[in-house]
């Protein structure tokens, strides 16, 4: 489980009890005054961490970097956040088999092979996946099944407006 401000809490499953429907339910992370939990995935073999920012800037990190904790803690960082970064807008659970998809506010879609983002250490800024004119921000993140056509994102670049081309006849 991951929040906006870039923490993130990985804890036994075993941890949260089972409750009825209109029950109230568990603490599972505390969360700093203004700050909202933003993802949350259940961790299995062969997965990696995905966290991407709101300035388009993201990581892969292995799993084990994210030591089990008690649920209702604080969390550990998920990784440098800054002016520069931007917050955290997703932490996904990926294969780096597949391709990731990035979404901005302003239109703009990218489709960039999950092998091609550098993995590097849980607690750094990561490096730019995707750049933007003006002041869009990345608001989604999907995983999808490796496609044979990516082009690494070029749309996101060059200030194309992610539209489709006009058919040819």
């Amino acid at each position: 489980m991951a929040s906006h401000e870039g923490k993130c809490i990985r804890f036994a499953e075993e941890e949260v009890r089972a409750m009825g429907r209109d029950t109230m339910g568990v603490r599972s992370m505390k969360l700093d005054e203004g700050d909202y939990v933003v993802d949350m995935a259940i961790a299995r073999n062969g997965v990696e961490v995905l966290t991407v920012s709101e300035n388009g800037y993201g990581k892969r990190s292995d799993l084990v970097e994210y030591r089990l904790q008690s649920r209702a803690g604080k969390g550990i960082k998920a990784g440098t956040f800054n002016e520069k970064t931007g917050q955290l807008v997703n932490l996904k659970l990926i294969n780096p088999d597949n391709d990731i998809m990035l979404i901005a506010d302003n239109g703009i879609v990218i489709r960039v092979r999950a092998k091609e983002i550098s993995k590097i250490g849980r607690d750094t800024q990561g490096v730019r996946i995707m750049k933007f004119k003006g002041d869009a921000k990345v608001v989604c993140v999907s995983e999808s099944p490796a496609s044979e056509d990516v082009d690494g994102g070029e749309g996101a670049t060059d200030g194309g407006d992610g539209g489709e081309a006009p058919a040819e006849e």
